[in-house]
C-alpha cells in the first residue's frame, strides 16, 4: 500500500480522486483549506482517510502534509478564470506560491512523483485545433498564466532535483460534485440546475464556442496512471475526450436528456474567456494508456442524474 497526498482533496475533481484511491485500498492524505472544496464531499471517507486542514500557502503546512507521502496529486487551486481576472494576486498566491511550496516540501521530503492539475487554458485562443502539448502557449487570463507557471515549475524541479513530475492540461472536466451556486461555476452545473428548475441557462457569447468537455472519471484514471507509468517524468500531457460539442450542443443535449425543450438565453462574452478547445491526446495515450473511458454523452447522463437526485432531496 502506497501514502497519496490528495491537495484540494475536498474539491470538485480532488474528491473524486480521494474516492477511487479509498476503493483501491491506498492510504489517503488530504490537504485542503475548504476555500473551495466542501466537506460533503469526502465525509464519506473521513474514517478512511487522514485530513489537514490548512493552507497550500503556508510551506510549514504543505511540509507536514507530505511527510511519508508516496505520490502528491496535486488539485489543490483557485479553479476560475473569471475569479482570477477579479483577483489576480489571490490566484498567484493559491496557483503558483502554492504550488512551489508543493514542490520544495515534496522534494525534501524525497517524494517518489508529483502530478499536478494544468489546464487546457494555456493555450489561449490559438487557432490550430487541436491542441498539441508542443504548441506555442498564450495564456490570456491569470488563471491560465498560473497554470502555466505551475508546469515550468514543475519541469525546472525535475530537471535541476530530480523530482519526478507529470503536468496533465485538463480540458473542461465536468461531473458530479461540481458546484452550481458561485458566479464563477463552470457551464454543465450552473445549466444542469437552471434546466433542472425549468428556468433559462445563459450563454455568454453565441453559444458556437466549443469545448473538449471531459467527465472527471477520465481525469481520475490519468492522474494514477501518471504515479506509476515509467518515462513520464517531467512531461506535459492533455487530458481529455478528443471531441468538442459547442455550447448549443450542450443545452440541446440537456434537453433531451431531461425531457425538456428549454432555449438559451444570450449575453456578453466573459473577458479572457476562449473561443474553441480542442485536445490531441495521442501523447497520454502512447505514454500513458489512457483512454478515455466515459463520454460526453454518458458523463451528462451520470451527472444529470446527481443533480436531478440532489433537487429531490432539497
Amino acid at each position: 500500500m502506497s501514502l497519496y497526498l490528495v491537495t484540494g482533496g475536498a474539491g470538485f475533481i480532488g474528491s473524486h480522486i480521494v474516492d477511487k484511491l479509498v476503493e483501491m485500498g491506498e492510504g489517503v492524505r488530504v490537504l485542503d483549506n475548504f476555500a473551495t472544496g466542501k466537506i460533503e464531499n469526502i465525509r464519506h471517507n473521513l474514517e478512511k482517510i487522514e485530513l489537514i486542514r490548512g493552507s497550500l500557502v503556508d510551506l510549514e503546512t504543505v511540509r507536514q502534509a507530505v511527510k511519508g507521502v508516496d505520490y502528491v496529486l496535486h488539485q489543490g487551486a483557485i479553479p476560475s478564470v473569471p475569479r482570477s481576472v477579479s483577483d489576480p494576486i489571490g490566484s498567484n498566491e493559491a496557483n503558483i506560491t502554492g504550488t512551489l511550496n508543493v514542490l520544495v516540501a515534496a522534494r525534501d521530503a524525497r517524494v517518489k512523483r508529483v502530478v499536478y492539475a494544468s489546464s487546457s487554458s494555456v493555450y489561449g485562443d490559438t487557432p490550430t485545433l487541436p491542441k498539441l502539448e508542443d504548441m506555442p502557449t498564450n495564456p490570456l487570463s491569470p488563471y491560465a498564466l498560473t497554470k502555466l507557471a505551475g508546469e515550468y515549475y514543475c519541469r525546472m524541479f525535475y530537471t535541476l532535483y530530480g523530482l519526478e513530475t507529470v503536468s496533465l492540461r485538463y480540458f473542461n472536466v465536468f461531473g458530479p460534485r461540481q458546484d452550481p451556486t458561485s458566479q464563477y461555476s463552470a457551464v454543465i452545473p450552473k445549466f444542469l440546475s437552471l434546466m433542472l428548475a425549468d428556468s433559462q441557462p445563459v450563454i455568454n457569447g453565441d453559444g458556437l464556442q466549443s469545448r473538449d468537455f471531459t467527465y472527471v472519471a477520465n481525469n481520475v484514471s490519468a492522474n494514477l496512471l501518471s504515479c506509476v507509468k515509467p518515462n513520464v517524468a517531467g512531461e506535459t500531457l492533455n487530458i481529455a475526450c478528443g471531441q468538442s460539442y459547442t455550447l448549443l450542443d450542450l443545452v440541446g443535449s440537456l434537453n433531451n436528456i431531461m425531457g425538456k425543450s428549454i432555449e438559451p438565453v444570450f449575453g456578453p462574452p466573459q473577458p479572457g474567456d476562449i473561443k474553441h478547445s480542442l485536445a490531441d491526446i495521442r501523447k497520454a495515450e502512447a505514454l500513458l494508456g489512457f483512454k478515455p473511458t466515459v463520454g460526453f454523452g454518458e458523463g451528462l447522463e451520470r451527472t444529470a442524474a446527481w443533480f436531478a437526485e440532489g433537487t429531490a432531496c432539497q
